[in-house]
């Protein structure tokens, strides 16, 4: 197809052409879809299928960005001058210091550039299309004009189709034409051809949503070229939204700049009153403004939340939106639903009842049970692969266990053919085939006991068939729901021949009853541990499921979240009795929700709310979509789920599994502490930067350091063990630790406070030793005063990787980055000291034994005092009850 042609065939109103026609003019098959070999070529012409999205920034340009800040562009220019006027020695180191920090900040953007964009790559979503005659699943960017697209419930439309089949297809357009009520289709053309995309019927079109019923259609428009990608190119470029701690960082940052440049003003007019050199004093002031200005908070943040995001792929949880990183240390409560996330999504037969006895799959089967067996095995849909079972669940595992006993399926069928089937009806709920069996017609019927049982006159025994009583089966099937078994009774019934089969309550009647069969979706193994390490985290968890009260009740007793002799279980029905007052005053009790409807999720997740508490929830269908999104993290299931559901989350479990969530939670809040310790960090040794540099020229002192000590500072000191903070290991009793409230401060728990002492006595004790050396007549003060602050800073680093526990109790060397970072900085400073080609350029000197001890003791004693308070936080006589923020009621108000 050439491209005139195609932008033609772009144009033509496809909703008003048969269906046939429309599979002429893009050259396809409506059987079978395009060939394997066309499709290639076809993506070729047309180009992805994808929206155009602002243009990712090429690596130039995240280099280039490193040099945009204001202030260093101003000590740049300063730099140069001093070179042209002064020292151009001086120049080259500062520019080469600069151009290294860019060199870092580079490697860190782009990392997560790169990060970000894997994450985009893997939650990209899939089409279900034919090709060569099968049906094949693909990344809907390969999608093409001409392939034929299968539609079920909850797919989002990949492209723009004609469709080709609608049975009962309902697809809801609110994305494209604001409609909320969502479209019934159909496969008839649509006469006016300038009818509105909410008319055109025929078609199903890119972004919107299947809400009911299935369907094909064949791809008319991709990319660009469909309806949606029309209205992308309406738009601007898209802005990336900032998470609310990058928010608040940005606010603090932009104020605290504005006090940074307040004393740097001060310096500089300071140090002209005093007679220093006005070059100096400008680049002091400047260099002093960009290594204080912690302009890149919210970068660190950034990159923290990617990098950490990215990683947590690796454990089966994909973050849709970055701030849900940030969101999960707040989590409350999450609330899961029970099949296949705290279930393994596979039914399994527990335990059979057959001529009075219950028994285990594992035990041999009595003559009855062998009939039940059979049974089981002959009555089913089920359909075995080379590679697996197929079919209804339950069916399934009534065939692998009938297999595994023995009663093979295709066996048992070549021996007694099945003739004719009543097949399952919800009305009926029940299934019958009839067999030729040992020379006679029998009928086997499974279904719900209830159903069962009232058709049943007789029961089967070892010696032979007798009356049947009723209510002795009825408490034994009560018994095993109890359990939380799902229990189906089997009969069956001798016809002399083949009955007419157009009413079926004339056939399933006066049957044998054969026995029960109990099965159950067991809890998955690690979800025990994960719902205790949830209450050890102060997260309460919650089951929410369609499935009934008793089993509900049983799968929880097994995962501890409610207790053998009790624990609330409300159903659907029950809930909706309830008021809004009379639900919070009792949500706060509810473990199990049982027969719960999708739209009741939404109920339960605004009253937890209404309560202070922050929520995830998890849901896999195209109902539950409006609960995700209500939730404060929404959580899709990335192998049932459907992709409405996925679109609506925060975070999709790639596994399914409920342990994924709780992993989830930990990675989230390790992630938000490695923030916290940068922040500390950073914070703390950019106020003892600007204490000492201000203080000095009112103790008498001379201008501790110069313009490059303090970039190189900056650069080596803040910078490496500063970043290796943020891939510390996670804290002993992380999961073991209240939620941390949503609106706490960064700065919470002491963290302000520890700021303010440790960066005053880190000055404290530099412009001591300045003085003590300065006065003393040490002709090497300078050199001793930027080394005391470098190591003073290392020192620092250390004594921060715990709020609480000692550097000791948790091993130097756990942190290893962080521990290499720290020798390598040590030791680029002992050479800016003893090599002297370094010495020209920093300005430094070598030190004497004694001089360079004082140092290392000034560098100890911040050592020591971060430790000391550190035992005082765990002794309970600092920052007791310093939160910085509301706790959630559940926490303060005593409530379970």
């Amino acid at each position: 197809m050439s491209s005139d042609s195609q932008h033609t065939v772009d144009r033509l109103p496809w909703h008003t052409l048969p269906a046939d026609a429309v599979a002429r003019t893009l050259a396809t098959d409506l059987a079978a879809g395009l060939a394997m070999d066309d499709a290639p070529r076809r993506l070729a012409l047309h180009g992805r299928n994808e929206l155009q999205e602002a243009r990712r920034r090429p690596p130039w340009r995240i280099l280039l960005d490193q040099f945009a800040d204001f202030m260093i562009i101003v000590l740049i220019v300063a730099a140069v001058i001093s070179g042209v006027i002064g020292e151009p020695a001086d120049t080259i180191a500062i520019i080469a210091i600069l151009v290294l920090n860019a060199v870092i900040g580079f490697v860190q953007e782009y990392r997560a550039e790169r990060a970000m964009a894997a994450l985009k790559r893997i939650a990209a979503p899939n089409a279900s299309v034919l090709r060569a005659g099968e049906r094949v699943t693909i990344p809907a960017h390969e999608l093409v004009p001409g392939d034929v697209v299968v539609l079920e419930a909850g797919n989002v439309v990949p492209g723009d189709l004609r469709l080709t089949e609608a049975v009962r297809l309902k697809v809801n357009e609110a994305a494209l034409t604001g409609e909320s009520v969502p479209v019934d289709k159909s496969v008839a053309p649509v006469a006016e051809a300038d009818a509105p995309l909410g008319d055109r019927r025929s078609m199903a079109y890119k972004g919107t949503v299947v809400s009911y019923g299935r369907g094909r259609g064949v791809v008319v428009a991709t990319g660009m070229a469909t309806e949606l990608g029309r209205i992308a190119a309406l738009l601007a470029d898209e802005e990336d939204v900032k998470t609310p701690l990058q928010k608040r960082l940005a606010s603090f940052g932009g104020r605290l700049a504005m006090m940074v440049l307040a004393i740097c003003a001060i310096i500089f007019v300071t140090g002209l009153l005093r007679g220093e050199p006005p070059v100096l004093m400008f680049l002091t002031a400047v260099s002093l403004a960009v290594a204080a200005i912690p302009e890149a908070l919210p970068a660190v943040v950034t990159i923290s939340l990617a990098l950490g995001a990215y990683r947590m792929v690796q454990q089966n949880a994909l973050i849709r939106r970055l701030p849900a990183v940030e969101t999960l240390g707040s989590i409350t409560y999450i609330c899961s639903d029970k099949t296949g996330t705290l279930t393994e999504n596979r039914m399994r037969v527990e335990a059979y009842y057959a001529d009075g006895e219950l028994t285990r799959p594992d035990d041999k089967p009595s003559v009855v049970g062998q009939r039940l067996l059979t049974a089981v095995a002959l009555c089913n849909d089920a359909i075995a692969t080379a590679r697996e079972v197929t079919g209804d669940p339950t069916e399934v595992a009534l065939f692998e266990a009938a297999a595994r006993a023995g009663f093979e399926k295709a066996a048992l069928e070549h021996e007694s053919p099945r003739l004719a089937e009543l097949p399952f009806d919800s009305e009926r709920k029940r299934m019958t085939t009839f067999h030729l069996l040992d020379g006679q017609i029998v009928a086997f019927t499974k279904g719900a006991p209830e159903t069962v049982l009232q058709r049943c006159a007789w029961r089967l025994e070892r010696g032979g068939v007798v009356p049947l009583e009723r209510e002795a089966i009825e408490t034994i099937t009560e018994r095993m729901a109890a359990d939380g078994l799902r229990v189906l009774a089997v009969a069956y019934r001798v016809w002399p021949e083949l009955p007419e089969l157009e009413d079926a309550g004339s056939i399933e009647y006066d049957m044998v009853f054969t026995g029960l069969v109990g099965l159950m979706d067991p809890p998955r193994g690690e979800a025990r541990a994960a719902v205790a390490t949830c209450r050890a985290a102060g997260i309460t968890p919650v089951m929410i499921t369609g499935d009934h009260p008793v089993t509900a009740r049983a799968v929880a007793r097994q995962l501890d979240l409610v207790a053998d002799g009790g624990g609330e279980v409300m159903t659907g029905r029950q809930l909706a009795r309830l008021d809004e007052e009379e639900l919070a005053k009792r949500i706060g009790y509810i473990r199990v929700y049982a027969r719960v409807d999708p739209e009741q999720k939404i109920r339960i997740v605004k009253a937890l709310q209404d309560g202070s508490e922050y929520v995830a929830m998890t849901g896999d269908g195209v109902n539950d979509a409006p609960a995700l999104k209500r939730a404060d993290i929404g959580v899709a299931m990335g192998k049932g789920g459907t992709d409405v559901a996925r679109e609506a989350s925060d975070m999709v479990l790639l596994d399914d599994n409920f342990a994924t969530i709780v992993s989830a939670v930990r990675a989230g809040r390790r992630i938000y502490d490695n923030i916290r310790r940068f922040i500390k960090y950073a914070l703390t040794t950019n106020s003892s930067e600007i204490w000492v540099i201000f203080l000095a020229p009112f103790l008498g002192l001379p201008i501790p350091l110069l313009p490059i000590h303090i970039l190189w500072i900056n650069l080596v000191t803040d910078g490496l063990p500063g970043l290796a903070l943020t891939v510390e290991p996670e804290e002993r009793g992380l999961m073991k630790r209240p939620p941390r409230p949503p609106q706490e401060s960064i700065f919470a728990h002491g963290m302000w406070q520890h700021i303010m002492w440790v960066g005053l006595l880190m000055s404290g004790i530099v412009l001591a030793i300045q003085a003590w050396a300065y006065h003393s007549g040490h002709p090497h003060w300078q050199s001793m005063v930027f080394t005391v602050l470098t190591l003073s800073q290392l020192a620092h680093v250390l004594a921060i990787r715990s709020d609480r526990e000692s550097l000791f109790t948790m091993g130097i060397a756990s942190n290893r980055p962080l521990l290499g970072a720290v020798v390598v900085t040590a030791a680029l400073q002992v050479a800016i000291l003893y090599v002297p080609a370094l010495n020209r350029i920093f300005k430094t000197a070598p030190l004497d034994a004694p001089e360079l001890a004082l140092c290392v003791i000034g560098a100890g004693m911040i050592f020591v005092a971060v430790e000391i308070e550190k035992w005082m936080v765990r002794c309970g006589r600092l920052y007791r009850g310093e939160a910085g923020g509301q706790l959630p009621k559940r926490m303060t108000s005593g409530s379970p």
